[in-house]
C-alpha cells in the first residue's frame, strides 16, 4: 500500500477523543510556554492561568484554594504545591478570611500584577490562535461538548472515590 493510501485510510477510521484532546492539550501547553519564555518569570502555564484567574476575579470575591481545585479541576494535593511554589516566588500570600478566619483566601501580590499584562496578552494571544477559522457557532457547541465531556469525567471520579469509600469501610 502506498503511503498516500495508507494517511487516506487513517483519515477514515473514527477518531479517538482522548487521544486528539490530549494533543490540542499539549500543544496548548507548548504554545503557551513558547510565547511567554521571556515573560514567564519562571512561571508554568497552570500558574500563568492561576494568576490571571485570580488577578481577574480577587477584585470581586474572595478565592480560597477549594475555588482553584474546582475551577482547574485539580487535585489538593497538586493545589497545595502550585500555591507553596507560587506563595514561595512571591506571586501571592494566603490571608485570614473576613467570613471565616478558619479559611485563607489567596491574595495576589504586586508582582503578580506586574506580570498580568504579559500573561493576560499570552492568554488571549494562544486563544485567539486557537479559535481562528472557527465560526462562533461551532465554537459554543464545541464548548458545550467539552464541558459535558469533563462533568462525564468528574462523574467517573466522584463514582470511583464512593466506591472505594465503600470498600474501605468493609
Amino acid at each position: 500500500m502506498k503511503e498516500e493510501e495508507r494517511i487516506q485510510q487513517d483519515r477514515e477510521e473514527p477518531e479517538d477523543a482522548g487521544v486528539l484532546i490530549n494533543n490540542v492539550s499539549h500543544q496548548l501547553k507548548r504554545r503557551i510556554l513558547c510565547s511567554s519564555q521571556k515573560d514567564s518569570c519562571g512561571l508554568t502555564e497552570m500558574q500563568h492561568r492561576t494568576i490571571h484567574y485570580l488577578l481577574e476575579r480577587s477584585q470581586d470575591t474572595e478565592i480560597y484554594q477549594k475555588d482553584l481545585e474546582r475551577v482547574f479541576n485539580i487535585r489538593k494535593s497538586t493545589a497545595t504545591e502550585m500555591l507553596q511554589l507560587m506563595e514561595k516566588k512571591g506571586f501571592l500570600y494566603r490571608q485570614c478570611s473576613t467570613k471565616d478566619a478558619r479559611m485563607k483566601k489567596i491574595v495576589p501580590t504586586e508582582k503578580a500584577v506586574a506580570v498580568q499584562r504579559a500573561v493576560g496578552e499570552n492568554i488571549r494571544a494562544v486563544e485567539a490562535c486557537l479559535r481562528r477559522g472557527i465560526e462562533e457557532e461551532d465554537f459554543q457547541i464545541c464548548m458545550k461538548v467539552l464541558k459535558k465531556m469533563a462533568e462525564n469525567l468528574s462523574c467517573e471520579n466522584e463514582h470511583e472515590k464512593t466506591n472505594a469509600e465503600k470498600t474501605e469501610k468493609k
